[in-house]
């Protein structure tokens, strides 16, 4: 198609879905039922954590175009137990099987198999100090995602510009950001508070490939098929990707510590300064402090653990103070400190806010995404298996800048997504004070406060009256 048809075509399609689509951000909505389970678990935390039905709902711009098949494309996109395995013909999605287990991984994409290289636990046993680990590969190399997480893939156009690259290079691509409003949390109904679970989520963005993107592959069966067929093996037309980079996992509530989690690390963690995990001699003094509010390093398996490597669940320099089974690179070490994307990158306002991840324009993208729990994360310990019910929301835009990076004087005004805080509107008694947390403001002469979208309920004194503002049903309440 010439580039003149294809700006017609994607004008007629933009018209036809300019009022159904405004939205700035691609956004995914998760909910999952974890069941209690034995305290006898891999790493420091739980056996099993059981899923329960859940929607996936993905919502995109004009300028990016979302897909569960390589077929058909939209704006918007849903995937749940039921339909996860019909997307098309061979995929390898997997929804859990019968409940999350505890894993860990640095990010690497296998390319025999363009499936994410994980490890489970293989032994743990209680030392003078911690746990000795062990640990195995999961066995994904062959068909479909063994049980244990959820993994599906998501194809992503992306429709600005007319140029292909051919060759992989990350300097031809554009910036994508994770949206504030992205967050891992415990709801409230159906699940216990506090016991910390939402803390040890991690949340992988695996690119596979990418080929060109043209208007042709909303009906073309034979197009679809090479997108669906998108591999680390680069084959046809098929920019490879997955050997030039790790995959970008997302740590969400990385300064979220519940304090029957640090209780659990300072009862079980000493000072390891020998080499031989099973000798009490090797373990001496406390440990690094672990407090709410402060984000920790999380020493992933990068390898295979055997018996032969004297590996403890608590060796860092965060933790126990031992460096030994640390290494600089997830090629040359057992465990890895892993430069994750954190809630804290996420928060970073202007000038400051990091790419989340990028995208080659006119190009269609297999992304693998991967939802799971990081078993060497300080907060997984075994009582945070009492929680029941986690929700995991996040979303993509394009913005770099919010209203409020850049005093924006609201004339016109400008559309919800690309406003950090949002209007409540209170009619006060007399001066309100004492306003917690404290990035929420109060305008007296619009008679409202400015929150942030990441903020769900906040407190506050009218007159010296101690109010409480929520937001559990999407509409705040005051009481």
């Amino acid at each position: 198609m010439s580039k003149e048809g294809k700006r017609g075509f994607m004008k007629k399609r933009n018209k036809k879905h300019e009022k159904r689509v405004k939205k700035l951000i691609v956004g995914t909505a998760l909910c999952a039922l974890i069941l209690s389970v034995s305290t006898y678990a891999w790493f420091i935390g739980m056996k099993t954590v059981n899923v329960s039905s859940f929607d996936i709902s993905i919502a995109t711009t004009e300028s990016l175009l979302l897909s569960l098949d390589g077929k058909n494309w939209d704006y918007e996109v849903s995937i749940n137990e039921e339909n996860y395995d019909e997307a098309y013909a061979g995929n390898t999605n997997s929804w859990g099987g019968e409940g999350l287990i505890p894993i860990s991984t640095v990010g690497a994409i296998d390319p025999a198999t363009s499936k994410l290289i994980m490890y489970e636990k293989g032994s743990l046993t209680a030392t003078k100090g911690g746990y000795r680990l062990m640990s195995s590969r999961v066995n994904n190399t062959a068909g479909a995602e063994v049980p244990g997480y959820v993994a599906f893939d998501l194809f992503i156009k992306n429709l600005s510009g007319e140029e292909y690259y051919t060759e992989y290079d990350p300097k031809n691509e554009e910036a994508i950001y994770l949206t504030p409003e992205s967050a891992v949390t415990v709801s409230t109904d159906g699940g216990e508070q506090n016991t910390g679970i939402e803390n040890s989520v991690r949340v992988a963005f695996a690119q596979i490939g990418r080929v060109e993107a043209t208007p042709e592959t909303t009906e073309e069966d034979e197009t679809a098929q090479e997108i669906t067929g998108i591999s680390c093996a680069g084959t046809g037309n098929v920019t490879k990707i997955c050997d030039q980079r790790y995959a970008q996992v997302w740590e969400p509530n990385d300064t979220k510590h519940v304090q029957n989690a640090i209780n659990w690390y300072n009862e079980s963690c000493k000072a390891r300064t020998g080499a031989d995990v099973f000798e009490d001699a090797s373990y001496n003094g406390a440990c690094g402090t672990v407090e709410d509010g402060t984000a920790y390093s999380t020493y992933v398996v990068s390898g295979i653990i055997d018996e032969a490597d004297t590996v403890d669940v608590y060796d860092g320099e965060d933790y126990n103070t031992y460096t030994d089974s640390i290494s600089s690179t997830a090629e040359d070490g057992k465990l890895v400190d892993l430069d994750t994307f954190t809630d804290t990158e996420k928060n970073l306002q202007g000038v400051e806010r990091p790419t989340f991840m990028t995208l080659a324009p006119n190009s269609v993208t297999k992304v693998r995404v991967y939802v799971y729990i990081e078993g060497q994360d300080v907060d997984n310990y075994d009582f945070a298996s009492l929680g029941k019910k986690i929700s995991v929301a996040f979303g993509f835009t394009k913005e770099r800048f919010y209203g409020e990076d850049i005093d924006y004087d609201g004339n016109p005004e400008l559309p919800e997504e690309v406003q950090r805080n949002e209007a409540v509107s209170y009619t006060a008694t007399g001066e309100i004070t004492e306003i917690t947390p404290k990035e929420i403001t109060w305008s007296s002469g619009a008679s409202e406060f400015s929150v942030p979208k990441t903020v769900t309920s906040f407190t506050f004194k009218d007159a010296g009256t101690l109010k409480t503002a929520s937001k559990a049903t999407g509409d705040w309440v005051i009481s």
